[in-house]
């Protein structure tokens, strides 16, 4: 396999200080220290460690395992996911064709398997998804710590939920067994905050182990089949394309048509795709731009996969004109009414406000709700330009970011380009729903 030399990035630009003053990281580390200082207060009574070697070995363990979540923690906030550098491209000129050209990340190629998170506003290498409670990306250069960040947690809360539910029950039968006499068990005084703080944590504890459990599932499927969630979406939008290419063949009599079923590049075996992320040692494997591949494929059998997608995703592209003034609200309840409200899209993608005109190029269609990007006018990089001039227009367009998202359906018209006219109809039905909408 063709070796590299590329310095991935391991910063975005963004202090260690911002990374953790940040909802999704702070409530990690509450629960976690939340977790372990009342199992350590509750343990201490109901099975002290100067009791026996059994009582010690407990706590060191549950000690170790808190210690270890942490550590996993802050390590794949810190070292992130490994992000692509700025005009990254391919060695080989030809190769560029068969990369896409990141409209965000001045002059930079998505290398295989890379993706741009809209939230790190960076290309990140073997990007999973971004992960609110990291605030960062789950990616090449993290996967490993992340993944022991999950295991740990799970077993850790666990390990504390059993603590916690013994301490609870001993402590609250501490009567019945100082009326029998039974002192070896009455160890454990509850007080009022103690009971509240106890019951709170085992609320935490199996909180965790649902949530982060089911959270561990779907990663250890990922990477069983070494196939992040973008990459799933990505195979499933060939096996259709595929299928449809074919039920068209079929309309127009093309009986003898045939296309090679898409083969995903990645899947080289359980036990190879789940060396590539889980080791001891928690280093990244590779280089997160060439990637062994199955026999039969090459290092961009998927990206002109996604490039056919992204030909027909332009194919069907319609735009659209907005008639009435979009907030850009995730819930628009004054302006757009219920029905819109309780039919949302199911995605955490952002909505966008637009004004009255603005023309929006929409490629995905629901019934209250359109996905697009807003047309702006970009300046261009001219060849005549000289150095300087070229990276001015750089920063303009750095500037002046993409607006894409959702917005309400009923705010907007399709627009006809040919004549420059709306369909009439359409227009005076969605004035007449805003109307009775008001």
């Amino acid at each position: 396999m063709e070796k590299t030399k590329i310095q991935l990035d391991r910063n975005n630009g963004v202090s260690i200080i911002r990374r953790f003053l940040h909802p999704g990281p702070l409530l990690t580390i509450f629960i976690i220290k939340s977790i372990t200082i009342q199992t350590l207060y509750l343990n201490s009574m109901w099975w002290p460690p100067h009791r026996s070697f059994a009582a010690f070995l407990n706590q060191i363990i549950f000690i170790v395992l808190s210690a270890l979540t942490a550590f996993n923690f802050v390590m794949a906030a810190v070292l992130g996911p490994s992000y692509l550098p700025f005009g990254w491209k391919p060695k080989n000129k030809k190769h560029e064709s068969y990369l896409q050209l990141c409209s965000v990340c001045p002059g930079t190629f998505k290398a295989p398997r890379a993706h741009h998170c809209r939230k790190c506003d960076r290309c990140v290498a073997k990007m999973d998804h971004h992960c609110v409670y990291l605030n960062n990306c789950v990616g090449h250069g993290n996967h490993s710590h992340f993944v022991w960040f999950l295991s740990l947690a799970v077993v850790g809360c666990t390990h504390a939920a059993i603590i916690l539910i013994c301490s609870l029950y001993a402590g609250l039968y501490r009567d019945y067994y100082v009326y029998y006499q039974e002192f070896s068990k009455a160890t454990v005084r509850l007080t009022t905050w103690s009971l509240v703080l106890t019951v709170f944590n085992i609320g935490l504890a199996v909180g965790v182990i649902i949530a982060v459990g089911m959270l561990l599932f779907f990663q250890m499927k990922s990477i069983i089949r070494n196939k992040t969630g973008i990459e799933d979406w990505i195979v499933d939008k060939a096996i259709y394309r595929r299928k449809a290419m074919m039920r068209a063949a079929e309309e127009v009599g093309e009986k003898d048509f045939k296309i090679d079923p898409f083969v995903y590049p990645y899947d080289l075996g359980i036990w190879k795709n789940v060396a590539q992320v889980v080791n001891f040692s928690c280093l990244p494997i590779g280089d997160g731009v060439i990637w062994p591949v199955v026999d039969g494929c090459d290092q961009f059998t998927l990206t002109r996969e996604q490039l056919e997608q992204k030909k027909e995703k332009r194919a069907r592209t319609r735009r659209y004109r907005i008639v009435a003034k979009v907030s850009g609200s995730w819930m628009p309840l004054w302006s757009q009414g219920c029905k819109v409200c309780v039919n949302p899209p199911l995605t955490d993608e952002p909505r966008i406000a637009l004004e009255v005109d603005d023309l929006v190029n929409v490629t995905r269609w629901r019934k209250h709700w359109l996905f697009g990007e807003k047309v702006q006018d970009f300046p261009e990089i001219q060849s005549t330009m000289n150095g300087k001039q070229q990276n001015e227009i750089l920063k303009q367009q750095i500037a002046k970011r993409r607006s894409r998202g959702w917005f309400p359906r009923q705010c907007a018209v399709e627009f006809f380009e040919d004549n420059d006219e709306e369909s009439e109809n359409e227009v005076g039905n969605n004035n007449e729903d805003m109307k009775k909408k008001n």
